[in-house]
């Protein structure tokens, strides 16, 4: 139980670890995407960068997830269901604001993409496992 709450804490600070950062890191090398954050006035390539971060953020939380708590797959699938939930409402606050399709991504893929991630770190601890032995 303790390893499992440990998972999730981890898998959500990873999360946005991953996220904050990137973005910090787009708003200091993009100077145009820097202007339009506020207002999401995002062009394509600037959704699609967001995206790619959210893309990179859930895989690694789930990897995350799967190395912390090898034993336990809830894990991963409550750290991804907490964060839907934290998230739909925010997307539906901003809606109009941003393109059905790019809520639509972000949302469909969260769950999904922390799931192949934490398979990625079951599949990398079994490897581990094996090359020990």
């Amino acid at each position: 139980m303790k390893r499992r709450l440990l998972a999730i804490v981890l898998a959500w600070v990873t999360w946005f670890s991953i996220a904050i950062v990137v973005d910090f890191g787009l708003r200091t090398m993009w100077p145009a995407y820097a202007a339009v954050e506020r207002a999401l006035t995002f062009t394509l390539g600037m959704q699609v960068a967001r995206l790619l971060i959210a893309v990179a953020a859930s895989l690694a939380a789930g990897f995350v997830a799967a190395r912390v708590a090898p034993g336990d797959r809830s894990a991963a699938w409550i750290s991804a269901i907490a964060l839907l939930v934290l998230f739909l409402p925010e997307h539906i606050r901003i809606g109009a604001r941003l393109p059905l399709w790019y809520h639509l991504t972000f949302l469909l893929t969260l769950v999904p993409l922390m799931l192949v991630g934490d398979r990625l770190g079951r599949r990398q601890g079994s490897a581990t496992t094996l090359a020990a032995v």
